[in-house]
Order: structure tokens, then sequence, then C-alpha cells
């Protein structure tokens, strides 16, 4: 999926916001003005790409000053740091709601199958167009701005391997997993899971949704071989005895 320019519409005339009494806008008009810029700066640098998005078409879309862009957010970097942890924050809801939701589940639903929900909703929005874009964005520019990719370290993944973690230590205080380091199986999780189909998103290659939920079955199952609790690794290994069990 290439970043392609497009035609912007026109920029309708500049709306002046309400303003306080000392002159400047009200604190609700000012978060108003913050929301749009956020917006339409993310709309430009998902068309454009980083390079080809200014912070002047930015305001102009956006129907408010060049000074107030520059003095809102410095420069360029500044704005694109402020879309990214927006988008970041966006993303990781998801986890987090599947997570809480898997955690309500049904006892009788086994880890595995939760582990699968939540594969699938990481899969939905890691690999979706706009995530893959921005983490194009984020690799072309992490060698001249390396607080951009401290910035989707810190936001991004160690906040997604930290909310996994926290799912697993209730697992594994349930007795369903049975780790030592719920922090380095997050991470391992994360990285086997949606890390090999999320690079072939961001380098362009073409992703069939069947196979991509085929890879990652597989991956839960590679990852809870080591990983059952007690409890659960003598049901799997039942279950696994009936598959064998020859017929009569």
């Amino acid at each position: 999926m290439g970043l392609t320019a497009t035609k912007t519409k026109p920029a309708a005339p500049r709306r002046e916001l309400p303003k306080s009494r000392g002159g400047r806008p009200t604190k609700t008009a000012a978060i108003e003005r913050d929301q749009r810029l956020i917006e339409v700066a993310t709309r430009l640098f998902l068309d454009r790409g980083f390079d080809a998005t200014s912070l002047d078409a930015v305001a102009e879309a956006a129907r408010v000053s060049k000074p107030t862009v520059y003095s809102r957010y410095g420069d360029k970097r500044g704005l694109f740091a402020a879309v990214l942890r927006r988008e970041i924050a966006r993303w990781l809801a998801p986890l987090s709601a599947a997570a809480e939701t898997q955690l309500s589940s049904a006892s009788d639903i086994s880890v595995e199958q939760r582990l699968v929900e939540i594969g699938r909703e990481m899969l939905t929005f890691t690999c979706g167009p706009d995530a893959v874009a921005f983490s194009r964005m984020m690799t072309s520019q992490a060698i001249n701005f390396p607080d951009i990719a401290k910035l989707g370290k810190e936001e991004g993944w160690l906040k997604a391997v930290a909310t996994t973690a926290r799912f697993f230590d209730r697992l594994v205080a349930q007795g369903a997993l049975d780790v030592d380091d719920t922090t380095i199986a997050a991470e391992v999780f994360l990285d086997v899971v949606v890390g090999h189909t999320h690079r072939l998103a961001t380098f362009g290659t073409a992703l069939e949704l069947k196979a991509a939920e085929k890879r990652m079955r597989a991956a839960i199952k590679l990852f809870l071989a080591g990983a059952l609790g007690p409890a659960d690794r003598i049901q799997s290994t039942a279950k696994g005895t009936q598959r064998r069990r020859p017929s009569r």
C-alpha cells in the first residue's frame, strides 16, 4: 500500500474562535481547535506521507493561523508526535478491551481460545491501513528523528507489552498459565502472534485474512506449549489423547 498524494479541497473561510475577556480563545474553543488540527494533520500525513506534509498545509486545511500551529507544536516533528501519540492510544484501546473481555469470560473457555480472540483483535488494528502507514513513516524518520522512534516504542510497544503482561498476571493467578516472567512472556506472545504479519504488511506484502489467522492460531499453540498452567495442561493432554485414540 503506497502513500499517494491527493488533492485537498479548497480551504473554507477561517472561523474565528470564541474569545475570552483576555482576548484568547476560551478553553473549550482551544480544545476544539487542537482536536481539529490533529484530525486534519492525521489525514494529511496518511494521504501525503511525512515529507510531503507541511505545517502551512495543515494550518490552511484546519482553518487556523500558521503562528497558532507553530506556537502549539513547534515544528512538523512535534505535530507528528502529537498525531502518533493519539493514534497509538486508539490502537491500544482494543487490546485492553479484549483482555478485559476475555478475563471476564466464562470459566469453561480455554486459555487458547481467549488468546485467539485477543490475537484476532490485534491483527485487525495492527495490520490495518492506518497503523501500517504510520509504521512506515516512523521507520523512515527514525534515523533523522530518534525521539519519534522512542515515542513509538514507549507509547506503543512497551504499553502493549505492559497491558498483555497484566492480562497474563491474572491468568497466572488463576493457574491458567505457568510463566516466571509475564513481561517476557508478553513480548514473546506479541511478537510471534502479530509481529511477522505486521512486518509483512509494513513492507507492502498483500495480506490474506484467513492465512494470517491460521498463522496466528499456530503461533498461539506454540506459545502455549510451554506456558500452560497445570490445570489446562492436563485438560489439553486429555483432549490430545482422545484425538489419537483409534476408532472402533
